[in-house]
């Protein structure tokens, strides 16, 4: 039989359109309905992931507030003199609040050596023609050696200096006076504090002239540190009393706080100027906490009412009810150890009729609160008995891992994928009915040509019979 490649080509009749017909018949509802109920859960999806992510902003928030450290935070605020800024300051959790009075007197500062007049005519001079080492020190542990070479110029001495791995901290440059007294050699050390001069010794006397030496003891014309240049304390006053430090940095010079000096005081009559240094509890942070555990509270019971209107896809979803409830009934918790706060209520939030948190002042305000129980705040939101540590907690179980949304979640994702599987499998089904359909209507079309071929046939053979006319149309 020969293959009939077009349904209906044979016996002439639209087979095509036929099995078109039946296949989409069978297909059209069937597809319909599998892609509403696609549509219905995506929609789903993406309102809990709605609620899933305002659930997800508010438990951030409240993991910072159920973080007892974050009420701990202490600000510095410094009113520097009219002169500029002398100090800067970092306090810890632990200091107490108060105020100081700092003058700066000196700052601290590493020593600074300087070749004797006539050492070296210029750079080029040779420092040493048999070479030998030069070992440099500043204060109890710090030092380093360096290898002069035969023939080492003062210009490559700088270099080498500057550039040796295990120098701690000695800076080389030369001055070229254009006089008598020649190039000097300048080496400054950043080891600041009294008592840490950089000090200089060699292994030859060929080195003697880059050798240190007291100011009024240089017999052998070595370097020599002014009386300017020796190595100091920095020196501050803290409400009139002196306090000394070899950096810049005092550390709980006021206990549990740092303070760098940053310039000296100017200076009348023996009279320094001062920064007024006030220390206090860090309230703007837990302001902005607050402000957003109100915003994100009110976000997510919004979107929650938003998701379960009517016609929404969450209507009259019990979970999303449970939620709701859970969320105010949790919030209401009786607080204990937290000072005069019975409620979270009574730091200065309230609730307005439609369930939305507010700033309110009914009992008294966030910044009396503040004012005058400010740790007390801390243990009403982050104590053992916090309203953010349980609510934290209550959040937990619904975008966790293991969580009521997350899980919801995946069932969702695992039900949408089945309902792609059955659409994949409808099209497998809806091509094997088609080729059944062919298959059968194939036969059928070769059989109604097999049928109008011996009609013609007949048709040709009774035209030829003697007496046989066709009647006339």
């Amino acid at each position: 039989m020969p293959l009939i490649t077009s349904a209906g080509i044979g016996s002439g009749l639209d087979l095509e359109s036929i099995i078109s017909a039946s296949v989409s018949a069978e297909r059209t509802p069937k597809l319909k309905s599998l892609t509403k109920k696609e549509e219905s859960l995506k929609v789903e999806l993406s309102a809990i992931g709605e609620v899933k992510s305002a659930v997800s902003k508010l438990k951030d928030t409240l993991s910072k507030l159920a973080d007892i450290d974050n009420f701990g935070k202490r600000t510095a605020t410094i009113k520097q003199p009219s002169s500029g800024n002398i100090i800067s300051a970092t306090p810890t959790s632990d200091i107490s609040v108060g105020s100081f009075k700092v003058a700066v007197k000196q700052l601290a500062q590493g020593s600074r050596a300087v070749t004797a007049d006539g050492a070296f005519t210029d750079s080029s001079a040779v420092v040493s023609a048999s070479g030998g080492t030069l070992s440099f020190a500043a204060g109890s542990d710090k030092s380093f050696d360096l290898t002069v070479t035969a023939g080492m110029t003062l210009a490559e001495l700088r270099d080498a200096i500057n550039s040796s791995d295990s120098n701690f901290g000695v800076t080389a440059n030369i001055i070229n006076t254009g006089g008598t007294a020649g190039s000097k050699l300048v080496l400054t050390s950043n080891v600041t504090g009294s008592g840490n001069d950089l000090v200089i010794t060699s292994d030859t006397a060929e080195l003697d002239a880059i050798e240190t030496y007291d100011a009024t003891d240089n017999p052998d014309g070595g370097m020599t540190i002014a009386t300017d240049d020796v190595a100091q304390d920095a020196i501050i006053t803290i409400d009139g009393l002196e306090v000394n430090s070899s950096s810049n940095t005092f550390t709980d010079a006021v206990q549990d706080m740092t303070i760098k000096a940053l310039e000296v005081s100017e200076e009348d009559a023996g009279v320094y100027e001062t920064a007024k240094l006030t220390i206090d509890y860090d309230k703007e942070s837990v302001t902005k906490l607050v402000d957003d555990l109100i915003a994100n509270y009110n976000n997510l019971i919004g979107n929650i009412g938003f998701q379960t209107r009517i016609g929404k896809p969450l209507n009259g979803d019990a979970s999303m009810r449970s939620l709701s409830d859970q969320l105010i009934s949790t919030l209401s918790t009786a607080l204990t150890d937290a000072g005069p706060f019975e409620s979270i209520f009574d730091i200065g939030i309230g609730v307005k009729k439609d369930g939305y948190l507010e700033k309110s002042s009914l009992v008294r305000s966030l910044n009396d609160s503040m004012d005058e129980y400010f740790d007390d705040i801390g243990a009403a939101f982050a104590g053992d008995n916090g309203v953010a540590t349980k609510m934290e907690a209550l959040l937990a179980n619904y975008v966790d891992s293991d969580g009521l949304i997350k899980k919801r979640e995946t069932d969702l994702n695992e039900r949408i994928k089945d309902v792609g599987d059955d659409k994949i499998n409808l099209d497998v089904r809806m091509k094997d009915l088609e080729a059944s359909l062919r298959k059968k209507y194939a036969g059928l079309d070769v059989l109604l040509a097999q049928m109008q071929q011996t009609q013609a046939y007949l048709g040709a053979q009774l035209a030829n019979l003697p007496g046989f006319t066709k009647s006339k149309s």
